[in-house]
């Protein structure tokens, strides 16, 4: 079972044009969980956390390797 988005999944989720842009989204999102005292994995962000935050994106349905 997947637990993370990685910045590539971000970037298509979000139809961003740069990767750069969806790396500085990641990162915020996980500088707001580590405020809150959680551990973060860099890099990649909790899909249940992403849509929280993007609740009007859908779930992607990524084929698990």
């Amino acid at each position: 079972m997947k637990h993370f988005y990685d910045s590539k999944e971000v970037m298509k989720l979000l139809d961003l044009g740069c990767l750069r842009t969806a790396q500085m989204r990641v990162q915020s999102l996980n500088q707001e969980l580590s405020e809150k005292g959680y551990w973060i994995e860099r890099g990649k962000v909790p899909i249940k956390f992403f849509h929280e935050k993007y609740p009007y994106i859908e779930h992607q349905k990524m084929s698990e390797q």
